[in-house]
């Protein structure tokens, strides 16, 4: 082989190299050095911290599946009540007081956000109900709707149905419902519909989050029981719209289990069953979507002039898989990830919340563990 022809062969080894390792850089993740506390928070009570949040002042707040739920026999009726607590906390991790106690809503803990006014918002599963106190912990607002009973075992070694979704393979009941005791199921709007689409309204079905845009509008995340859809209020929570249902399309959902917004009024949906983040504008129009951060389960949007977007790649309840975080630039480009799963400091047990008012600076709930964690991403 004469020289030009040896130098062009190569240039094109060489090539088919550089491309071949860009191709495995892109596809490496780069791990996050970072510090964690978990002992920053001591828990009056202690369970399955399912929300995390912290306001201006850097008070948090934590709402937590604690103690027992107790269902009470009325003369035609069976109403749950109990089971979840959501305390406050100074900046220091001092506890300060118990917010909400022995309240109608309060059921089965699922999220807790606090709003750029300071008002503390929680997303309760059980009760199907999204509840906002004001920044002094006053009931301030209602979306959705306690459902009227629920159902109990009929008889010894037979189970119970789930309190708010209707059995698999079961039309829905009359009016939306998704089954006894449970409000907008999985069948459309009323006398049927999209799978998936509940109905128009606050009729809820196991909400799971919720956020606002820069107009104070409400968006709230309705798809960790049968409904698998985005309902819109304005700021005095009057429904004005909501999209999706059951599928894989874009706009689309399966389990919805996050949602966050951007200071462009953009919504980031963690869309866990189809292993993505959808990403929309306030008024339901898909823009694009996230799909290299495997299950996506607790997301957020920092704060600052450059925000990022976290997410949660949690362990499922059977296994020790996964379990890292990762962080994104807001177009979906990785920065890296960190954590994996486990039950020492710096590692990570269903983590089902993360705040991240600061770029660096977050505290992450976890299920599993029974405790909220201070992480610092070093820089």
């Amino acid at each position: 082989m004469n020289k030009p022809l040896r130098a062009l062969s190569s240039m094109l080894v060489a090539a088919a190299a550089f491309a071949a390792g860009a191709s495995l850089f892109a596809q490496s993740v780069p791990e996050l050095n970072y510090d964690a506390n978990a002992d920053f928070l001591t828990l009056p009570s202690y369970g399955e911290v399912a929300g995390v949040a912290t306001n201006s002042k850097g008070h948090i707040f934590v709402y937590a599946r604690t103690g027992h739920a107790v269902a009470t026999l009325g003369d035609e009726r069976t109403f749950y009540h109990g089971g979840s607590r959501l305390f406050q906390f100074d900046q220091n991790g001092k506890y300060v007081k118990e917010i909400g106690q022995g309240t109608y809503e309060i059921n089965f803990a699922q999220q807790v956000r606090v709003d750029p006014q300071d008002n503390v918002w929680i997303v309760d599963a059980g009760s199907n109900m999204v509840t906002k106190f004001d920044a002094d912990g006053r009931f301030a607002l209602t979306l959705g709707r306690k459902p009227e009973n629920i159902t109990l075992r009929t008889g010894p070694g037979i189970p119970a149905r789930v309190l708010d979704a209707a059995p698999e393979g079961a039309a829905p009941a009359a009016g939306g419902r998704g089954g006894e005791g449970g409000r907008g199921g999985g069948g459309g709007g009323r006398g049927g519909g999209t799978p998936g689409a509940g109905i128009n309204g606050d009729g809820f079905n196991r909400p799971s989050d919720v956020t606002w845009d820069r107009a104070g509008n409400i968006y709230v995340a309705d798809g960790f029981g049968g409904n698998n859809r985005i309902a819109k209020f304005t700021k005095d929570g009057d429904f004005t719209k909501t999209w999706g249902s059951t599928g894989s399309a874009q706009g689309q959902f399966n389990k919805i289990l996050g949602i966050a917004s951007d200071a462009q009024g953009n919504l980031y949906v963690a869309d866990a069953g189809n292993k993505r983040i959808q990403v929309f504008d306030g008024e339901g129009t898909f823009k694009s979507q996230i799909t290299n951060v495997g299950v996506p389960q607790a997301i957020c949007v920092s704060g600052g002039s450059t925000q990022y977007l976290y997410s949660s790649n949690s362990n499922d309840a059977e296994s020790m898989n996964n379990g890292e975080i990762y962080k994104l630039r807001l177009n979906g480009q990785v920065v890296g990830k960190f954590g994996k799963a486990g039950k020492l400091p710096k590692e990570f047990g269903i983590v089902n919340a993360i705040d991240c008012r600061t770029e660096n600076d977050l505290i992450v709930g976890e299920i599993w563990n029974w405790r909220a964690q201070k992480v610092t991403l070093k820089r």
